[in-house]
Parts: structure tokens; C-alpha cells; sequence
């Protein structure tokens, strides 16, 4: 198993980002180079949090290892080394028996494969992915442009990077004791990136611990949850328009230019770039009011400059993509207050049945229909979800709790007071490598939940929003890949700060992980390791006692941006203005739209049954015609033959004249009163006198 461990995690993860960026991005509109940075930076983090437990249990026993041969040169110890692999049980072997575990690694490999996931990430989160970021919303025109744009626009953003890393670089020179090398010059760069991450890493994750079991507290009280959602709906309502608003005003521009600049204007080109860019309805709406017949004149009108249309090409961009996001907001928003409508609708139903007061949009597949049936979903809905969410809330607050604890403690080696610490420790003693692998996993994951999700929850004030269903914008994609690779190698370095694996913060003379051995020894700084490692996280106490009595909330509110706040009179007139707009807006729209579907539906089953029986009563009406007609002529072949002549011509002249007649008389069969249940265009079955049974037999005897 050496080393196969590490390969299966390497391609599994790789599955894991494509499927993700999948339901985030889209692979058919977005650009490539979009797709391929934001792709490779979520691989890379998925990595970091995938593959460190390995290599924290590959430590664990090259510890073991050096241990024993530590007592082996005592002749009083006579230790046992053993390759061979245990299972991972609770039951203690021997002390002097090493088991090397299942996930083993061997020498050689992690260092390589830390230090290239590593400076691949840096380097794709400070200087690959601002620059795409920049290129991608550029307005230019020409791949040229568009860099000149990007280029400008982070000048500031690495020039502040430059300045910090000087800063330390002159701090260190001015030392004459140290000598400067490579290796201490890296770990100076290292250490910079880290203390910036640890920086925000701690204001994130103290709004997470907290705000994480709360917000899944708050989903087992549906009533709380469908008051709060009345209130994002009147401030997303509000959002809304004004996006519409100023995606109308772009268009207005956008209008007059393309009407200003003839087909074999100079600029023609890039005016038709912009256009590609607008929505298709305006798209449609521009093409039918040009006139692509007149000729450019440069005297008659004064015609906007490359500059400026570069100006109007980024406005454009960024108005489609804040109305397309603002459009996704509420649609999400809308199924979630209608589900949350059906719920509080179904918990008094004696049936016990999930009634919807919508049909899904999509069919019913297989699960639904023989799995999560509306039964199942009424029990799951109405009684069992609030009990669910209750006890993980309960679970995920004594982990926040005790990620508290550890991160003010993780420093005191003797005692050992991280309780993280003390739960490795005594795996350690076991061998239970599987428990610590999982452990390990469980606690990264957790911390990486807190600070992610705290920056989605947050938006930067809306302006980056993952949206599945393919409606993460190229932006938002990005700053994800580029906030993911910042937070995360200074996330995995506390985490081994908290279970002591990290000799610069616990001064004990361990084994080092791989992932440590690349950050380098962090007493190059001591006033970092010693100093802001050690006593920053502390911080978190009191962010998470402001998080919990909702001190930030009430500060923007005072502000004068609107949060809820239940003992505010501004969020109970928000809340009955997003009340009023679900219901009679949103919520008569879908009851006409869906009244107008099962309308027409009933109209095509019904005209379909009719129309197959006026095929039947033709078929019917030909049989008759033709047996009549052979009796006819058996009966009067004798006079038919003797006037064949002026019969047929007299026949022919009776044809032309009926058809060349108005038909006077109509007899609808299957007309309908109810003009709703009628389309226009649609043939309703009605029959000409002419051409109904009694009639068929008018000329048979002439």
C-alpha cells in the first residue's frame, strides 16, 4: 500500500474540483483560462486538506521509529521494528512493536509534493489569478488591450506586496548577526504570506464558529426562517431594480451608439463586441433599428473614441453580470420561501402528505416516485428536519467550542490543553492511525467551513456569490480559486499548530511533517513565531463573543445598511413588504402561469379526442358515399350509359358550381362557449353543410 494511498487521493480530489466547477461554472459560455485557473486552485486546496493527514500519520510512526532507536542503544531495551500493517482497531499492541500504517508514504515523496502544490498555489493566487481577474473584466478589445488593462489596474496590488516584502527584508538585513541565504529568504516570503492569511483567517473563522451552529439552529425553527427570508426578499427586491435600472441605462448607451456608428465606421468592429455581450433581447431590439444601408460621414456627427467604448464594454459586462446574479438571487429565493410556505401549510394536514402548492418544473424521477414519496417527505418536512438540525447544531457548537479552547491554549506543551493535542496523543499511543487520519480530516474540514463559507455568507457586500446551477459568474469563480489558496496552507499550519506537530509554536524536538519542513523554521522572525503565532489566535474569543450578541449586525444597521434585527421597527416593515411581494406578486404570477399551462393541456386532450372523431365520422361519411354510389350505379347503368355525354358534362358544371359557392349554412359541432378554452389559428372541427351525410347523395340520380 505505499504510496497508493496518496495516488487514489490525488485523483479522487481531481473528480471532486471538476464536479464542483461544473455545478458552479459553466463549461459552454465561460473561457477557458477561467475555467482551467479556477479548476487548478480548488485541486490544489482540495489537496493540502486531503492529503495532510497522511502525511500527519507517516510522522506519527517515523517518530515511533526514532523512539526505539533511541532505546535501542540502552541495553536494557531490546525493541522489536515491524513493516508490517495493522488493522486499525481500538485494541493497544505492544509498546515495543512500531506498525506502520495502511496510508504509509514513503521518504522522498511528500517534501517534492508539498513544495510544488505549494508554490503553485502561491503563485496562482498573488500574481495568476488578480491578473485573470483583471483580463477577464477588461473592456479592451484586442488580447494586447486586455493585458495593458490588467497590468495597470494590479499595479497597486503588487506594488503593496513589494513594500511589505521589503519592509521585512530591510528588518532582517539590519541584523548583522544573520546572515542571509536562499533558504532564509524563502521562508521570509513564506512567513509573509502566512501572517497576511492568519490575519484574516481569524476574523473569518471567529464569525464562523459561532454563526455556522446558529444558522443551522435557525433552520429548525421554519417560522423564524420564513420571517427572515420575507425580509432578504424585500432587500434583494430592491437590489433587483436597481440592477435592471442600470442594465436599462447601459442598454440606452449602448443604443445610441450603435446607431451612431455606421457599418463601415472604423470602430464598427468593436461596437458589434459589445453587442455580443448584451442580453438577447436587446440584442433583437438593437438589430431591427439599424439601418446598415447609410453610409458613414464623419463631418455629420461626433463619434465616441476606442477609450471610451472600452469604458462602455466593461460597464456592459458588469451590468449583465450583476442583473444575471441578481435574477439568480431571487429565483433561489423565491423556491426557498414557497418550500418553506408549503411546510408551515403541511404541518396541521391530517393526511400526512407533502401537498406542493407548485409542480416541480422538472419531472418526477425515480426517487421521488419510489423513495422520497410524499409521505416520506411529510415526516421529513413537518417532524424529523427540526429534530435533525437541532442536534447537529448541538454538535457543531461543542466543536466550535472547543476549537476556542485549543486555539487560547495550543501554545502550554506541560500541561497539554488543546483538546485536539490530547485526542492525537492518545491515538498515538495505539496506533490507531485510522482515527487519526479521520480526526485530522474531520477537524480541517471543519475550520475550512467556518472560513469559506463566512466569506459567501458575507458576499463583500453581494458582490461575489457562488450560484449553482451554472450561475457563478467568472469574477466570483476566481476570487474563490484565489481566496481558497490564500486561507488555506496558513489554515493547515494552525491546525498543526493545535495537535503540537509544529515545532516552532510547541519547542519540542519531534519529527517534523513535510508540510512544516517547506514552510520553513519560523525563527528566522522570531517576533512572528514567538510573538503574533502564539497570541493572535486569542482574538478569536472576543470575535466570537461580538458574533454571538450580534455586535457587527447592529453597527451597520445603525449605518445605515439594513440587517434583521427582530426589535426593529425598519425590519418589520421589511419583513410585511417582502410578505406582500411573495404573495401578491411572485406567487399570482406562478398561479397564472401555471393556470395558463393546465389550460392549454386540457385544450389539446380535449380538440385531440375531437379530432379523432371527426376523422372517424369522415372515414365513416367516404363508406357510405362509396356503397350508395356502387348501388346507384347498378341500378342505372342502362341510362348512365345511354346519357353518358351530357351527364358528365352536366356533373362537371354542378362541381364548378359548388365550388365557386360561398357555403351559406355551418354547422359547428364542437364549438365552445368559453373563449379561454379556444386558440387562435386552431381548426375547432366544424362541418360545411355540403359536406355532411344527408348531402352526399344530391346528384346521385342525375
Amino acid at each position: 500500500m505505499s504510496g497508493a494511498a496518496l495516488g487514489i487521493e490525488i485523483v479522487v480530489v481531481f473528480f471532486l474540483a471538476l464536479f464542483l466547477l461544473q455545478r458552479y461554472g459553466d463549461f459552454k459560455k465561460q473561457q477557458r483560462m477561467v475555467l482551467f485557473g479556477t479548476l487548478l486552485a480548488w485541486y490544489l486546496c482540495f489537496l493540502i486538506v486531503f492529503i495532510l493527514p497522511l502525511d500527519v500519520s507517516t510522522t506519527i510512526y517515523k517518530q515511533c521509529l526514532i523512539d526505539h532507536e533511541a532505546h535501542a542503544q540502552t541495553p536494557s531495551v531490546s525493541p522489536v521494528l515491524s513493516n508490517q500493517t495493522t488493522p486499525n482497531t481500538s485494541i493497544s499492541p505492544s509498546k515495543s512493536v512500531c506498525y506502520k500504517p495502511w496510508s504509509y508514504i514513503p521518504d522522498g515523496i511528500m517534501p517534492v509534493f508539498w513544495r510544488v502544490v505549494y508554490w503553485t498555489s502561491q503563485c496562482l493566487t498573488w500574481l495568476l489569478l488578480p491578473f485573470m481577474q483583471s483580463y477577464a473584466r477588461s473592456g479592451g478589445f484586442s488580447i494586447t488591450g486586455k493585458i495593458k488593462t490588467a497590468l495597470i489596474e494590479n499595479a497597486i496590488y503588487y506594488g503593496t506586496y513589494l513594500l511589505i516584502f521589503g519592509s521585512l527584508l530591510i528588518y532582517v538585513a539590519v541584523h548583522f548577526q544573520w546572515h542571509l541565504s536562499w533558504y532564509e529568504l524563502q521562508t521570509i516570503g513564506i512567513t509573509a504570506a502566512n501572517t497576511w492569511g492568519l490575519f484574516l483567517l481569524v476574523l473569518l473563522l471567529g464569525y464562523g464558529l459561532v454563526e455556522i451552529p446558529r444558522s443551522y439552529w435557525e433552520v429548525s425553527r421554519q417560522g423564524h426562517l420564513l420571517i427572515k427570508t420575507y425580509f432578504k426578499a424585500a432587500k434583494l427586491m430592491t437590489e433587483k431594480a436597481d440592477s435592471e435600472e442600470n442594465l436599462e441605462d447601459v442598454m440606452e448607451e449602448v443604443r445610441k451608439i450603435n446607431e451612431s456608428i455606421k457599418y463601415n465606421h472604423p470602430l464598427r468592429k468593436n461596437v458589434d463586441t459589445i453587442l455580443r455581450k448584451c442580453p438577447v433581447e436587446y440584442q433583437e431590439k438593437m438589430g431591427r433599428n439599424i439601418d446598415d444601408c447609410e453610409d458613414f460621414d464623419d463631418k455629420q456627427n461626433t463619434h465616441p473614441t476606442e477609450r471610451s467604448l472600452s469604458k462602455l464594454h466593461k460597464q456592459v459586462i458588469y451590468a449583465v453580470q450583476r442583473h444575471n446574479r441578481t435574477r439568480v438571487q431571487w429565483q433561489i429565493l423565491l423556491e426557498q420561501a414557497f418550500h418553506l410556505e408549503d411546510v408551515a401549510k403541511n404541518e396541521t394536514s391530517t393526511s400526512r402528505q407533502f401537498v406542493h402548492s407548485f409542480a416541480p418544473p422538472e419531472p418526477v424521477g425515480w426517487f421521488r416516485r419510489y423513495i422520497y414519496t410524499p409521505s416520506v417527505e411529510w415526516y421529513w418536512e413537518c417532524l424529523l428536519k427540526q429534530w435533525f438540525y437541532r442536534v447537529l447544531s448541538v454538535v457543531l457548537s461543542l466543536f466550535s467550542m472547543a476549537v476556542v479552547w485549543s486555539e487560547c491554549t495550543f501554545f502550554s506543551t506541560r500541561p497539554v490543553l488543546s483538546l485536539f493535542a490530547v485526542f492525537i496523543q492518545l491515538a498515538e499511543r495505539d496506533y490507531n492511525y485510522l482515527y487519526i487520519e479521520m480526526a485530522c480530516f474531520i477537524t480541517i474540514f471543519f475550520l475550512c467551513t467556518c472560513v469559506y463559507s463566512t466569506v459567501f455568507r458575507i458576499r463583500v457586500f453581494n458582490y461575489y456569490y457562488l450560484a449553482s446551477h451554472h450561475q457563478t459568474d467568472a469574477y466570483s469563480l476566481q476570487f474563490s480559486g484565489m481566496l481558497f489558496c490564500r486561507l488555506t496552507p496558513p489554515l493547515c499550519l494552525n491546525f498543526l499548530g493545535l495537535i503540537h506537530m509544529d515545532s516552532a509554536i510547541s519547542h519540542q524536538a519531534k519529527e517534523q511533517t513535510a508540510y512544516t519542513s517547506i514552510m520553513g523554521s519560523m525563527r528566522v522572525l522570531s517576533f512572528i513565531a514567538n510573538g503574533f503565532y502564539i497570541y493572535y489566535p486569542m482574538l478569536i474569543v472576543i470575535l466570537c463573543i461580538a458574533t454571538y450578541f450580534s455586535l457587527g449586525a447592529r453597527c451597520l444597521n445603525l449605518l445605515g445598511f439594513q440587517q434583521f434585527m427582530g426589535d426593529n421597527e425598519m425590519t418589520s416593515d421589511l419583513i410585511d413588504e417582502g410578505k406582500e411581494l411573495l404573495q401578491r406578486g411572485e406567487l399570482r404570477k406562478r398561479q397564472r402561469i401555471e393556470d395558463g399551462q393546465n389550460r392549454r393541456r386540457e385544450w389539446r386532450e380535449r380538440y385531440a379526442q375531437s379530432d379523432e372523431i371527426a376523422a372517424r365520422n369522415r372515414m365513416s361519411m367516404s363508406e357510405m358515399k362509396e356503397t350508395n354510389y356502387g348501388e346507384t350505379l347498378n341500378s342505372n347503368t342502362d341510362r348512365q350509359a345511354k346519357y353518358t355525354r351530357s351527364s358528365s358534362q352536366t356533373g362537371r358544371d354542378s362541381i364548378e358550381l359548388l365550388q365557386d359557392a360561398e357555403p351559406l349554412d355551418f354547422i359547428d359541432e364542437t364549438l365552445n362557449d368559453d373563449p379561454l378554452q379556444s386558440e387562435p389559428g386552431r381548426h375547432t372541427g366544424g362541418r360545411y353543410l355540403s359536406m355532411s351525410s344527408s348531402r352526399s347523395r344530391i346528384f346521385d340520380d342525375v
